[in-house]
């Protein structure tokens, strides 16, 4: 058929799109609903946004196809003569030209076309069938860069393989943003990478910089590239002050108040007349531990040294106030598994040993689950949501539940899934944490969060009645070292303390084991 069929396929791709327009208008042959046309209409319109999703996976895919045979065939015909790097650019400047590109977009199109189409399998299939989108796949293209074929594969069978089991509450890839499943694409790669995150790290602190990029509107961009814990400190610091100077006498929003403190830091002499510091009750991070056989881990509260006042005088250091999940063989530096911080993902062990060192001032011994490492629950029969459990929230969802909400956990409000007054209880399962804007929306318009049942996960019910699940973090089994695995050491050598399960505490937090004074004095030098 060749170019015949070619144009037939678009000629009816063209009258499907006129259909679907017409659909869009509420001009098709029948009303979505005759009893109430209108909500027919806008329940049609989310159909069509849904098919509209799919086919354009599937043209992304066709598009990459395209782009790959076309410069395979290109290479062909010029025959081995030809200067490759010619070549290259021709075809490039080819495809640029027939889809707006310039140079440079049309090139990284090309090279991830390939990337696509010929290494990675599985998201091609995935983008194929609609279950993802070209972001996603972009991600996967991204994330896969400089591992060897092996790495590569494992990290694609592990987010898009459908034989690998996964927990029943986590949403599949495809229905999160591509940005969201970015971090969790990078978190894994940290975590499996053949060379030591320790080692990586050491050659990026050697890198760190600042930058400067101009923009339009006589704007410009000022960004430096920093330790994790040290940019994650700041942003929190710069977060924490803008919403304490936020008041109806403040006409400046929290972006604005944002950027403005950092002006004055980086510009002025330091001095904050009147204005709030970081930290109170609720931003004490805790420092959770992973598990060992015995499902008990072991975590560090860190003080951020401040606190919610208004007082003259220079801004006092700034601390890590930010939530680390850390596993206690790594803190041991019997491990070098790596710590998680909260809004970033996989940090060095050194790293955490060195916030814990500079800010620890108690211990939160934190009941885990020994096969996955996800933290397990924990119940309240009274309506006040403690302070152990607002940071167990902060442990089991790293941020706002919303679908698609990034909104970092240190910032959010515990929130009652079903009502207090309606019978809902004070326990793990019937809490979230949504952040201000989305909590706002729950409780004032038809947006409802939903537990967990045994055939769906926890997620958010629209006013339209569909069912978005909520993303959930990627949980790990602790790493042993090759002398303390389970069953290869007597279990009163096993490192941290153990929990009796026939008799648990009514919460987690509780005094520290000798176990657990022996890690304090190692980590603070204490005799």
């Amino acid at each position: 058929m060749g170019k015949a069929a070619v144009v037939k396929a678009f000629e009816d791709i063209k009258a499907a799109l006129a259909v679907l327009n017409s659909e869009v208008d509420g001009c098709g042959s029948e009303p979505y609903s005759a009893a109430d046309p209108f909500a027919g209409l806008a329940d049609g319109c989310l159909d069509i946004l849904a098919g509209a999703r799919v086919a354009e996976a599937g043209f992304a895919a066709v598009k990459a196809r395209a782009a790959v045979t076309y410069a395979e065939t290109a290479h062909a015909i010029a025959g081995p003569d030809t200067p490759v790097q010619a070549l290259e650019m021709a075809v490039a400047a080819e495809i640029g030209a027939l889809l707006a590109l310039g140079p440079r977009a049309a090139g990284a199109f090309l090279a991830a076309s390939h990337a696509v189409t010929k290494e990675l399998p599985l998201a091609f299939s995935a983008l194929q069938s609609g279950t993802i989108t070209w972001q996603h796949a972009l991600v996967v293209v991204e994330e896969t860069a400089g591992l060897d074929p092996a790495g590569a594969a494992a990290l694609e069978a592990h987010f898009l393989d459908p034989d690998v089991p996964r927990p029943a509450t986590a949403a599949p890839i495809g229905e999160l943003p591509a940005y969201r499943f970015r971090a969790k694409a990078r978190n894994w790669r940290e975590r499996h990478h053949p060379e030591s995150l320790e080692k990586r790290h050491a050659k990026g602190v050697a890198d760190r910089r600042a930058e400067y990029r101009p923009d339009r509107d006589g704007m410009a961009w000022l960004s430096a590239c920093l330790p994790a814990d040290q940019a994650m400190a700041g942003w929190n610091r710069l977060t924490a002050l803008a919403r304490g100077m936020q008041g109806p006498d403040e006409p400046r929003t929290l972006t604005q108040l944002t950027a403005d403190n950092f002006t004055e830091a980086i510009l002025g002499s330091g001095n904050h007349s009147g204005r709030a510091h970081a930290g109170g009750a609720d931003g004490i991070p805790t420092l959770p531990g992973n598990g060992n056989g015995n499902g008990n881990g072991t975590g560090i509260g860190a003080d951020a040294g401040t606190s919610a006042t208004a007082e003259p005088g220079p801004l006092p250091g700034i601390r890590a106030q930010v939530l680390v999940t850390v596993p206690t063989l790594s803190l041991m530096g019997q491990t070098d598994e790596p710590a998680m911080l909260d809004g970033y993902g996989p940090i060095p062990p050194s790293m955490a040993r060195r916030l814990i060192a500079d800010g620890a001032a108690s211990f939160y011994r934190v009941l885990v689950d020994p096969r996955d490492g996800a933290p397990l629950e924990i119940g309240r029969t009274s309506y006040r949501v403690s302070k152990a459990m607002r940071q167990w929230l902060r442990l089991r969802d790293g941020k706002c539940p919303f679908p698609g909400c990034n909104n970092p956990s240190l910032d959010n409000e515990a929130d009652h899934v079903l009502a207090w007054d309606k019978g809902g209880s004070t326990g793990i399962s019937n809490l979230g944490q949504p952040c201000p804007k989305h909590h706002t929306l729950r409780h004032t318009s038809g947006w409802k969060p939903t537990p967990a049942t045994k055939t769906e996960p926890p997620g958010w019910t629209s006013p339209t009645g569909r069912h978005y699940k909520s993303e959930h973090q990627d949980w790990e089994p602790p790493h042993w070292p090759q002398q303390s695995k389970p069953g290869q050491q007597p279990p009163e050598q096993l490192l941290p303390v153990r929990l009796n399960p026939t008799c648990l505490p009514p919460d987690f937090v509780y005094g520290p084991s000798p176990g657990e004074e022996e890690l304090e004095r190692f980590l603070h030098g204490r005799s």
